[in-house]
């Protein structure tokens, strides 16, 4: 499409809009059934699309991206009468007699982009949110994963009209052109280099953004962590989608006395699940792109390599890698690094450790810290800012479509999921009602002292 095309397409949403087609409750519960039925037809589609595209399993596909979006839609359904009504909030005396509440109110028309790590999820969770709160929405997908692209345009065609909702095929340029455009509100996930241009040209018109973006998210092995579950969990966190998840564990920090035994398990651990060749395993994913490999690969230190390190350009394949004696200084610290290299360091001091975590990266996507003291669990959760993490596990924080998910900083703005999500997705609109049968005559010239006396009163 040129731009034109995408000026028109967006006036025509505009009006569709305006002519409160999508407002009712039975409308909206009408098109999230659609697009449930629709994800359900194309179920076995999609699983192939995601395997080819990146690799995965059809079990990461159906717990990462299908059924996690299925069990949103679901969520959305049962909730969205119970959300969509008004609110009732506190009246002030000096309001009185009256009464107040919040509407939640449709933004409009919106644009969302997403990223290529999860493009299924990714494109329809933000666009479960839109639906339920009432709006129109254009939608633009990852060129990097083109066979996804592909069904996620033809499920959306055959499904919604294009006034409503529409899928922009395209690549950069596509995405510059939309991003030119008079939306209401902009949905970008990706990294924070993007988010940083995608809300530069939203300024331009004055357009909210929600902008989920990434960063180095620490991940911390305390001296009394139970080792072994600290060791699966990371390896599921850190190595699912080949480590391409804005919210992996990005690099570990563990105590130094335990340091040598975490580092022997650690290795056991990735053997024991993907083999002594991991190429081989159905279960380990591809890196998106050879563009994406080089990146990474340039990020390995082999004299530092405690397990993996070997890679193929021809499958796009990197191992599940594991270096050890890392500083804050080496390259794969100045970086977020979004694929299977998990580096190593140690620390003996919590409030040094806080610091230095600091100094990687201020507003971490997400955080994780392995112990079972509650002083230290604190101690994390509390000083550091980051948007959301767990304690002794990892991502699990994302699959609770009651937590609002979103990051903090240059890791993100705005939240959503949920509830979080269709407030995302709505204005909230302040309403106050007053009786006509007073009047309140203090409001009102020429202001008396009694009347300044009455009024600090009200203000106390």
């Amino acid at each position: 499409m040129n731009e034109n095309e995408l000026s028109q397409l967006v006036d025509k949403q505009r009006v569709y809009f305006s002519a409160k087609e999508t407002i009712s409750y039975q409308f909206r519960v009408n098109q999230l059934l659609k697009l449930r039925d629709a994800i359900k037809k194309y179920e076995s589609d999609f699983i192939a699309a995601l395997e080819h595209d990146l690799g995965k399993s059809e079990f990461e596909s159906y717990l990462t991206e299908i059924g996690y979006i299925l069990y949103e839609l679901s969520h959305t359904l049962k909730n969205l009468k119970k959300w969509m009504k008004s609110k009732k909030i506190r009246t002030p005396l000096i309001n009185q007699p009256a009464s107040s509440r919040i509407h939640y109110s449709p933004l409009g028309v919106n644009l969302i982009i997403a990223p290529f790590n999860y493009p299924f999820m990714l494109t329809f969770s933000p666009l479960i949110a839109a639906m339920a709160a009432g709006n129109t929405a254009v939608i633009k997908t990852s060129e990097l994963t083109p066979n996804i692209s592909k069904l996620i345009h033809k499920l959306i065609k055959d499904t919604f009209t294009e006034e409503y909702i529409i899928h922009v095929e395209g690549e950069i340029h596509e995405t510059t052109l939309l991003l030119k455009q008079k939306f209401d509100h902009v949905f970008f996930t990706g990294s924070p280099r993007v988010g940083s241009i995608v809300m530069s040209a939203a300024a331009k018109n004055l357009t909210p953004v929600t902008l989920e973006l990434g960063g180095k998210s620490p991940c911390i092995v305390h001296v009394d962590a139970n080792l072994d579950i600290a060791v699966n969990r990371i390896v599921y966190g850190k190595f699912m989608n080949a480590g391409q998840t804005c919210i992996a564990p990005d690099y570990i920090m563990v105590h130094k006395d335990i340091k040598e035994d975490f580092l022997e398990r650690l290795k056991n651990r990735i053997i024991k699940l993907y083999g002594e060749d991991a190429s081989l395993s159905p279960e380990f994913g591809r890196i998106v792109s050879e563009q994406h490999l080089e990146r990474l690969l340039s990020l390995i230190k082999k004299d530092k390599v405690v397990v993996g390190g070997k890679w193929d350009k021809i499958t796009k394949f990197l191992a599940p890698t594991v270096m050890r004696d890392i500083s804050k200084q080496d390259d794969v610290m100045q970086t977020e690094i979004f694929g299977p290299i998990l580096p190593v360091l140690d620390y003996s001091d919590i409030d040094e450790l806080l610091m230095d975590i600091k100094d990687v990266s201020h507003h971490p996507l997400a955080a994780y810290i392995f112990s079972d003291s509650r002083f230290i669990q604190d101690k994390v959760t509390l000083g550091l800012q980051f948007g959301g993490g767990c304690i002794n596990h990892c991502l699990q924080h994302i699959g609770n479509v009651n937590l609002p998910f979103g990051g903090v900083g240059e890791s993100g703005i705005g939240s959503y999921h949920g509830f979080v999500g269709f407030e995302r997705f709505s204005h909230k609109k302040s309403i106050i009602k007053v009786v006509t049968w007073f009047d309140l005559k203090l409001l009102y010239p020429p202001f008396s002292k009694l009347k300044l006396r009455l009024l600090r009163m009200f203000f106390k």
